[in-house]
């Protein structure tokens, strides 16, 4: 009995130590983990932070933090970060929740209900900007709050599926955005650096303003279907209020002065007052815009559809299906931007005009070439070209309306301009759902590249022409500047007898 006591006494006692052997052991890896959470937090923060600094460094370099231009490239980045985040949470719930049939129809009336107030608030939404000249901050941040009341509005909504409150919000949300891009591209040239030039500026700002959206929109999935879609639009609403007081606390000469005479009458700003280099530009815009709007729609439902050749029944690739080619397009197209607002930092202020019909010839040469050879990779460098031709074009017409349009009515030329290309690319989209039902991608890429090609025509002749006339117009004016020094050199020649021609 003894014997077994003993035993029973050192196998308990060799649990105990095994017990207290496996908490030490524990404790030592919990400290473990802490010491390397709380390291990789301090590496986290270090990177963060040296991230931030190098960000402050790019936004604020050639004198960008002494004339606000920094303060306000931070600022139109988080508005794309907001914009891209309310998109993100309201994609699951428009638009890839419900089928591809019923979801043409969304589409089309999302596109209808957008277009509609465009057209009616055009005209209004440029003079209402320039009148309040003296108060352009507190418009930047009335665009920026009003979006976070909408975004509240619309989490709302999600819950019980309330469509139509979000179509409103979300038109509302756009027409906002649109406003705050006005007011931001009018005021661009009060905050411009010496040492940079307006298309650089402008570049500089697409440049942040995509890098924002584009980590936004992968932080916005992750907490859309971690939190769900109404989570992720109050996270929006939280960002546009303190976006909102950053707008306000912009520096005070980005508010000009009201120099309207009393009694004066508004000017109203149209595309046959604007001029023709500016006229030119936009139309070109135009052009880029309802290609634009028609190749997302067009190869986004062909793909649903499964009518592109690699997604084909027989000839389909293992590796490609619906998702990754909606990706892959999607990156394409992202990637086109970047590189759009990079070629604008590097081309400098060197012809705009220029740059606007090479941007309109490149995608022209694109879409016949994607007509024909129509494929994966055509597809993937149409989305990349039609992107990239987008970017740089609207950053040359930001620069040449900023350079040929006065102060007092810039605002107004922004507004219509802006109006413009929504309701361009609004049309593309209508043209693209329409031709996407025939399920044809020749078809669709041949009729717009025939209406490409029609409007690079269209603008070179037009351009040659004012050019002719332009060149006819100074060589009048040199060979009657040439008489009148011609007699002005008889009349006053000392040598020349004065005659009476009466005798």
């Amino acid at each position: 009995m003894e014997g077994g006591w003993g035993r029973a006494r050192e196998i308990s006692r060799r649990v105990a130590r095994g017990v207290a052997d496996a908490g030490r052991a524990t404790a030592r890896a919990s400290r473990a983990t802490a010491g390397g959470t709380a390291r990789a937090s301090r590496a986290t923060a270090r990177g963060a932070r040296k991230v931030g600094k190098a960000t402050r460094r790019l936004t604020y370099a050639n004198g960008a933090d002494r004339t606000g231009l920094g303060r306000l490239i931070e600022l139109s980045a988080g508005n794309s970060a907001g914009d891209a985040l309310v998109t993100v949470a309201l994609a699951s719930t428009v638009f890839f929740g419900v089928p591809v049939g019923e979801a043409r129809g969304s589409v089309a009336l999302y596109l209808v209900i957008t277009m509609l107030p465009f057209g009616l608030l055009a005209p209004f939404v440029g003079p209402i900007l320039d009148r309040f000249r003296s108060g352009r901050r507190y418009v930047m941040a009335g665009t920026l709050f009003g979006r976070g009341l909408l975004c509240f509005a619309m989490a709302a909504a999600v819950g019980p599926g309330d469509l139509p409150t979000l179509f409103i919000g979300a038109l509302g949300v756009l027409v906002l955005s649109k406003a705050y891009n006005v007011s931001r591209a009018a005021i661009m040239p009060s905050v411009l650096p010496a040492d940079i030039t307006l298309v650089s500026a402008n570049a500089r700002v697409a440049l942040f303003t995509l890098v924002s959206a584009g980590v936004a929109v992968p932080i916005g999935a992750g907490l859309t279907a971690w939190l769900g879609s109404a989570m992720v639009l109050r996270v929006a609403m939280v960002a546009f209020l303190l976006l909102g007081v950053a707008a306000v606390r912009l520096p005070r000469h980005v508010d000009s002065p009201d120099l309207e005479e009393e009694g004066a009458a508004p000017r109203w700003r149209t595309l046959l007052k604007v001029g023709p280099a500016v006229a030119e530009a936009v139309w070109a815009n135009v052009a880029l815009r309802v290609f634009s709007g028609f190749l997302l729609f067009f190869l986004l439902f062909l793909v649903q559809d499964k009518a592109v050749p690699w997604l084909a029944a027989g000839t389909r690739d293992p590796f490609f299906d619906i998702t990754k080619t909606i990706a892959l397009l999607a990156a394409a197209a992202g990637l086109g931007g970047l590189v759009g607002a990079a070629v604008a930092n590097w081309t400098r202020n060197h012809a705009p005009q220029l740059i606007v019909l090479v941007t309109l010839a490149v995608t022209v040469v694109t879409a016949i070439g994607t007509a024909i050879f129509f494929g994966l990779w055509t597809a993937l460098a149409i989305s990349l070209i039609t992107a990239f031709a987008q970017e740089l074009g609207k950053l040359a017409l930001d620069a040449i309306v900023q350079r040929e349009i006065g102060e007092e009515v810039r605002s107004s030329t922004f507004g219509v301009v802006e109006a413009m290309l929504q309701l361009a690319w609004v049309f593309g989209g209508l043209v693209g759902l329409v031709l996407s039902l025939s399920q044809s991608s020749l078809a669709g890429l041949v009729t717009l590249a025939v209406a490409l090609t029609a409007a690079l025509g269209w603008l070179l002749i037009a351009r040659r022409q004012r050019v002719r006339a332009t060149d006819a117009k100074l060589r009048r004016e040199r060979a009657e500047a040439g008489e009148r020094d011609l007699q002005r050199a008889d009349t006053l020649d000392p040598t020349k007898p004065l005659t009476n021609p009466n005798g």
